[in-house]
């Protein structure tokens, strides 16, 4: 997951020691914010001084028009603004994720936040503005000041875009006001999930009794006795069920403030809205659903594989889905740093540019790496810093989901890099669509790497198992991710109340179809169907933020294939379009590098690509245990 940078022209958003893993291979897992700001009080001083120039910009109101120098002169002012601002904003993110149970970094937290509404109040009238003006005009402009064309040109042109849903200017100071009131949903649901709700106590067969929170359930919903695992699930998810209520109210919050914008914009439904911010045509979502309808046989062919491999013989049941197919005893563990090798070794092919970003990266206390309570869950880049370096936070776990994770985020951080060097910071921050390829397309090198390099057969096909696991969550699991929030959209365009009962309900119904409750398949219990509450990703200010992950793996298979198979021609396209960072739409950046993702070409391929990993895995089954080599393991 990537944090993204405040967008120019609307509404945004203690250093600590190193800790080493010891010995003469230490390498840094804590991040060092001093890179940011030396001192809280350095980053109090900036703020203030970049709040008092927020302030300021109004004084540009009424100016743009008077000539190309006044017009580059507001534009830069702005861009300078929200600049200092998405630097203010990591640093007050990253402290507040390092401990969300202390107050004073929670509120400076809210300070950034604020800081990005008032900029979007003091410039709400800055569109309008340029609408009024005219494309003739400013082209003309532009073509009498190289640096606006340079750097502003391709914000221009979007702004131009948008004059059916731009308001005056009066609507858009009032519109810009509400982000900050509108992002409480999010806040509410977080501090919930992150710092105060009890998450159970949990004795594990051994004896030993842990806290089972997000990490721990991520790790013991994996274990191969199917009684605990189905504990596990009981424990957690009952958990989540006596909040039912106070998430499904945030959430119904969070979606009644994503309609209210679509309909002040005069837009026809939120998806429309969102789709219209990337410039995304209609074609691509609709392609993308129908053709994962379509292919649910393949995931079905998965589901009744992994039900045989784990030897079930009654129902398969949904926490059946996190163990391996092919467990190794002992299992396989990484530190962090053999992730880290292996994931250079398995990026290779990617060439020697992206491998030195990386091994920058890697050497320099750019992450914040170990679990701990009261730390944010989950993993994410944020490259929202453009003068100084992208910051990662992970809960590493030393299995192969904890590998997968640092290839999945240092893909961003890379794609980050390579974008920064190339374009301005107006240019500079790449859309959602794009970002997920690079990372996804990491995370399927390094799993092409892991089946080739394997061992045994044993540990082909775990490697083998893994890459069919991630199609399932990265590709269905996402699309049906998407289903359930347009539903929840729906249900709210339409007029009908929403709630976290019924929020459930209609999770609970996406689970039957995309996991073949009729079909027989797997049968779904309803005490699971809470688990829409833990998505974080539903309740992001960008909308319908999850579709994107489904559209980036079919976009990252087809072109790590053309990488492996063509080489250097096809990993210029690919490295070309993470350079254009923001200089262009999505869309059309995906079709320079080759991949029309309005057509079902990538979706069929990703598909076919997971059919060809089962016939992998029962070729391989076929071979005799001591002759591993003999069966072809790099999945194409």
């Amino acid at each position: 997951m990537f944090r993204a940078r405040t967008l120019l022209f609307t509404s945004a958003v203690m250093a600590l020691a190193c800790v080493t893993a010891g010995g003469s291979d230490a390498i840094p897992t804590m991040w060092d914010l001093s890179d940011l700001y030396k001192t809280p009080e350095a980053w109090t001083a900036t703020y203030e001084k970049t709040k008092a120039a927020t302030e300021q910009l109004e004084s540009y109101r009424g100016t743009l028009g008077r000539s190309a120098d006044a017009m580059f002169a507001a534009l830069d002012a702005i861009s300078s603004v929200n600049r200092e601002a998405a630097r203010l904003g990591v640093y007050a993110e990253s402290k507040g994720d390092e401990d969300l149970r202390i107050p004073a970094e929670q509120e400076r937290r809210q300070q950034a936040e604020s800081l990005a509404a008032l900029i979007g109040e003091k410039t709400s009238w800055l569109n309008p503005e340029i609408i009024a003006i005219g494309a003739p005009k400013v082209e003309s402009f532009e073509a009498q000041r190289k640096e606006l064309r340079d750097r502003f040109d391709f914000t221009l042109k979007d702004i131009l875009r948008a004059a059916p849903h731009t308001l005056s200017p009066e609507t858009e100071s009032v519109l810009a006001l509400s982000a900050d009131p509108l992002e409480q949903a999010k806040t509410v649901r977080d501090e919930l999930i992150n710092a105060e709700l009890p998450y159970p106590q949990f004795v594990l067969p051994n004896g030993e009794t842990v806290r089972l929170d997000q990490p721990a359930y991520e790790r013991y919903r994996q274990a191969g006795d199917r009684a605990e695992r189905k504990a596990v699930f009981d424990g957690f998810w009952g958990a989540f069920h006596h909040y039912e209520g106070t998430i499904g109210a945030a959430m119904t919050g969070h979606v009644m403030g994503d309609v209210f914008k679509a309909k002040a914009r005069k837009f026809d439904n939120s998806l429309s809205a969102a789709l219209f911010q990337s410039n995304m045509p209609d074609s691509v979502y609709k392609t993308l659903i129908e053709e994962t309808h379509a292919a649910l046989p393949t995931l079905h062919r998965y589901l009744r594989m992994r039900k045989q491999r784990l030897g079930i013989t009654d129902e398969l049941a949904y926490y059946d889905n996190y163990p391996s197919m092919f467990p190794l005893s002992p299992a396989p563990t990484f530190s962090v740093q053999e992730s880290e090798t292996l994931t250079l070794a398995a990026l290779a092919p990617l060439g020697p540019d992206y491998l030195a970003l990386m091994r920058k990266g890697f050497a320099g206390q750019w992450m914040n790496v170990m679990p701990h309570e009261g730390k944010a869950n989950g993993a994410y880049m944020n490259g929202a810093a453009y003068d100084v370096h992208p910051y990662l936070l992970l809960n590493h776990s030393d299995n192969y989901q904890g590998l997968t994770t640092i290839a999945h985020e240092w893909g961003h951080a890379v794609h980050t890099l390579l974008a920064n060097a190339a374009q301005p910071f107006e240019n500079a921050q790449y859309s959602t669509f794009i970002a997920e390829s690079a990372s996804i397309g990491n995370e399927m090198l390094l799993n092409d790497y892991m089946v080739e390099h394997a061992k045994s057969k044993a540990e082909k096909l775990y490697y083998l198992g893994q890459g069919l696991e991630a199609i399932r969550t990265t590709y269905f699991r996402q699309v049906q991710f998407a289903e359930f929030e347009l539903a929840a959209h729906e249900e709210v365009e339409q007029g009908r109340p929403l709630s976290g009962a019924r929020l459930s309900e209609i999770y609970c119904g996406l689970l039957k179809r995309f996991y073949g409750d009729e079909q027989g398949v797997m049968k779904i219990d309803p005490a699971y169907c809470i688990e829409w509450s833990y998505v974080g990703h539903f309740f992001r200010d960008d909308d319908f933020y999850v579709w994107q992950y489904a559209t980036s793996m079919a976009g990252a298979a087809e072109l790590t294939d053309a990488i492996v198979k063509q080489g250097a021609p096809a990993r210029a396209r690919f490295l070309d379009m993470l350079r254009a960072g923001g200089s262009a739409y999505a869309y059309d950046l995906y079709k320079k590098a080759g991949i029309d993702m309005a057509t079902p070409a990538p979706y069929r391929a990703l598909a076919a690509r997971m059919n060809r990993l089962m016939d992998e895995v029962e070729a391989l089954e076929k071979t005799p245990d001591k002759a591993p080599d003999k069966v072809k393991g790099k999945a194409k």
